[in-house]
């Protein structure tokens, strides 16, 4: 048994009429503007991740700003706590 209860035999008898109705020269067309549209469609995906990984970096300057800030925000709570 093939694919849902089909024999494979029955699948090269639907390819045969497949090609038969539409011809190899359709088909190979069709085939290559659907890789094409595949190929597009994965390269806008990855074009989409590089773009929001750019906005996710930030300046080597808000970096150190920022570990400042933490840093001096962490000292505060330090003091507070000894001051209990």
């Amino acid at each position: 048994m093939g694919i849902g209860g089909i024999s494979i035999w029955q699948l090269l008898i639907i390819a045969l009429i497949i090609v038969l109705l539409f011809g190899t020269k359709k088909l190979r067309t069709l085939g290559s503007d659907l890789g094409g549209a595949l190929k597009g469609f994965k390269q806008a995906v990855k074009d989409k991740d590089d773009e929001d990984d750019d906005k996710d970096a930030k300046d080597p300057d808000q970096i150190g700003t920022e570990a400042m800030r933490n840093e001096t925000h962490n000292d505060a709570d330090t003091e507070k706590a000894k001051d209990k």
